[in-house]
């Protein structure tokens, strides 16, 4: 008799064909969890939804349409894109635009159900542009979020401005300014805080 211990009470005789059928029995098992998992992904996990986001710049009348967030990255082309459209328009700066600003503005843009494009009266916004707002009006701040391409000033065609203020608000994802006198809502990432 060999040093083999029985499986399940069979003798050592019967051990092999009943390895075998354990062995069959486990990669049979295995083959059926392992099979259905595609399945199951595509059943029980939603795909990994793109973010995109539409723009008109109301100075130079430019238009975009892009998806600047895609299977879980941001997608460098289509930042590039965003930054050209909200450079500084009076003199042609261009600076990256803060994508987690994309991702406020996408979920502002969920909230209030709109499939319109934003309407961009300021994005990026130049050390010298904002020098010169700032010594033409004090609302301007000397240090603004826009010189950083982490805020926008925007607004909705077609959803009242009150509205895209109330709902920037209670998302509490930066900084809200409220300009209905010039129609526009301010947006930032940065504390939060409001004005206006």
């Amino acid at each position: 008799m060999n040093n083999r211990s029985a499986i399940g009470g069979m003798s050592p005789a019967n051990e092999m064909p009943a390895r075998r059928l354990l062995l069959k029995a486990a990669l049979g098992m295995g083959a059926a969890m392992v099979l259905p998992l595609p399945v199951l992904a595509r059943g029980l996990m939603a795909p990994a939804a793109g973010r995109e986001l539409s723009f008109l710049n109301l100075h130079t009348g430019e238009r975009l349409k892009a998806e600047y967030w895609h299977n879980g990255r941001y997608v460098p082309d289509a930042l590039r894109a965003v930054a050209v459209v909200l450079r500084d328009y009076r003199n042609n700066k261009i600076h990256p635009i803060d994508p987690q600003l994309l991702d406020v503005i996408h979920r502002l843009h969920a909230t209030v159900g709109s499939a319109a494009p934003f309407n961009v009266i300021s994005g990026y916004r130049s050390p010298e542009s904002n020098a010169l707002m700032h010594e033409a009006s004090a609302g301007v701040a000397a240090h603004s979020l826009h010189m950083e391409g982490r805020a926008i000033d925007i607004r909705l065609p077609g959803t009242g401005l009150s509205l895209v203020h109330q709902a920037a608000l209670a998302m509490r994802s930066g900084g809200v300014g409220y300009y209905p006198e010039d129609d526009f809502v301010h947006v930032d990432t940065g504390a939060v805080r409001c004005w206006g």
